[in-house]
């Protein structure tokens, strides 16, 4: 009776805990299992990955020792018969191989002890000698003195060096076979502790698994039923009944009574929707109206500017200042009256493209006017001028961001190159120059400012993009930048 009560005393405990300490207490159950996996996880690893490894690595090391001892024993016995290059060579690289293996045995007192350290030394030491023997012996001839007593002391040391490396081994894998019986009771142990912890938790999970389904999952169900009939105006069903105490209680409570209310709002809507229907079709045609009106007004306010009034003025300034032999001032005036012409006049979608080059170079020619020496253009263009047509007035703007953006800011100026290719059916524009640049950041809230269809003029990116894509569906417009190197705008324009 005290374990049935204890139990309904925790179902109602849990129907009354809030969503947060719900979900709060089932995460620090997941964290907690998670943690204790973790640990036991490493603990295997620590020995398979760690302890079994040193073991393998000490006995690899040994092992290693004694094959490359061996080689070069063979192959200095061969070289001393024979004599060849070939053979000398080979020792050589033997030689050098049983010096590595020498030096990376482990030498720490500390992690082999007391027997394996003496055996260490022992080769080191004796190997230090044998080197020096072996080089002299090598470097002379068999005529020399002694030489059949020397030959017989580098055998009898390498003997010596064998028989440390066996000892060695020999004591380095009883180490290793006690380090590993020391370890065997807890590695036997460990998987029955993982089995029993990983019971324990699939119970615990599955327990409380059920528990959030009941407390959270099926009333979030019944709440999502009930709404599609509502939505598909099914407004005569049964109100939605949970156990929950919690916030989902309170919803499906208010759930409940604005079902009741959301038809009488239905109905209000149907009867206003007509008239709204009716007011919105005068506020379009309102709308539409006075659209019209701002139009004509904007038509009537550019008409009142004469663009012949600014051609003929900027001729008449120009013809003074030729007859006053001010050339220079007389050849910008030039150009800048034919950048106004092509600007107020053109309004044609498609042009030439040597208009667009006629301007480019108008432009660059005031600019040059303005900063001399700082800036240099070159047009490279293997398309036919005459005969190409591109959309109207996007060049002298990428130009003008190049020049504004790019070279002004830079103090030692730089160079604007312009390059257009004909590519199979498609036409690309280069706009490359050698100003500031942009960092990523900057290059991409450039990007993504296009692809939104924004824009802070209308010649800016934003507007040549859009009429490309518009007047030629399919092309593309890409932009590089380098921060302190320069950026290049590359159209693809597909016909």
């Amino acid at each position: 009776m005290k374990r049935m009560g204890l139990i309904r005393q925790i179902r109602q405990n849990w129907r009354a805990f809030t969503i947060k300490n719900k979900i709060a207490l089932f995460t620090a159950i997941v964290f907690a299992s998670i943690s204790l996996s973790i640990l036991f996880n490493i603990l295997i690893v620590k020995f398979s990955m760690v302890d079994f490894g040193t073991i393998l690595n000490e006995n690899y090391k040994c092992n290693d020792y004694l094959q490359s001892l061996e080689t070069e024993m063979d192959l200095f016995e061969q070289y001393v018969k024979n004599g060849n290059e070939e053979t000398k060579v080979l020792l050589d690289e033997a030689i050098e191989k049983t010096r590595d293996s020498v030096y990376a045995l482990n030498y720490n007192y500390t992690q082999i002890g007391e027997e394996r350290y003496a055996y260490t030394w022992s080769i080191r030491s004796s190997y230090e000698v044998y080197a020096k023997q072996r080089e002299f012996f090598l470097n002379n001839d068999e005529n020399q003195a002694n030489y059949v007593e020397r030959l017989y002391e580098l055998y009898d040391m390498q003997a010596y060096l064998q028989k440390y490396g066996n000892e060695l081994m020999d004591e380095t894998i009883a180490d290793s076979s006690k380090i590993y019986q020391e370890k065997i009771p807890s590695l036997v142990i460990t998987p029955w502790i993982v089995i029993a912890f990983g019971t324990l938790l699939m119970v615990s999970m599955a327990g409380l698994a059920k528990a959030m389904n009941k407390a959270i999952v099926e009333p979030v169900t019944k709440l999502a039923d009930a709404s599609r009939k509502i939505a598909a105006n099914e407004f005569q069903i049964e109100d939605v009944t949970v156990d929950n105490k919690d916030e989902l209680g309170d919803l499906v409570q208010a759930f409940n009574k604005m079902k009741y209310s959301t038809r009488e709002y239905i109905m209000a809507m149907e009867e206003n929707r007509a008239t709204l229907d009716k007011l919105h079709h005068e506020e379009v045609q309102r709308l539409e109206a006075e659209r019209r009106v701002e139009t004509m007004r904007l038509e009537a306010l550019r008409n009142q500017i004469n663009p012949h009034f600014l051609f003929n003025t900027l001729n008449v300034i120009g013809g003074m200042a030729m007859l006053e032999n001010a050339e220079t001032t007389g050849q910008m005036i030039k150009a800048l009256s034919s950048l106004f012409r092509y600007n107020l006049q053109n309004s044609e979608t498609d042009t030439a493209l040597f208009r667009e080059l006629k301007i480019i170079r108008d432009y660059m020619y005031i600019q040059q006017m303005r900063f001399g020496d700082r800036i240099h253009f070159e047009i490279e263009c293997d398309a036919d001028e005459e005969q190409v047509k591109i959309p109207t007035f996007i060049l002298q703007p990428l130009v003008e961001n190049a020049v504004i953006h790019g070279l002004a800011k830079k103090e030692e100026g730089g160079n604007i190159h312009i390059r257009i290719w004909e590519n199979g059916e498609n036409l690309e524009i280069s706009v490359k120059d050698t100003g500031i640049g942009m960092s990523e950041e900057e290059l991409d809230r450039v990007q993504a400012r296009m692809e939104e269809d924004y824009t802070h003029s209308n010649i800016g990116l934003g507007n040549i993009y859009r009429r490309i894509k518009l007047m030629h569906p399919g092309s593309k417009m890409i932009i590089k930048s380098i921060q302190g190197k320069g950026t290049e705008i590359h159209i693809i324009i597909l016909r």
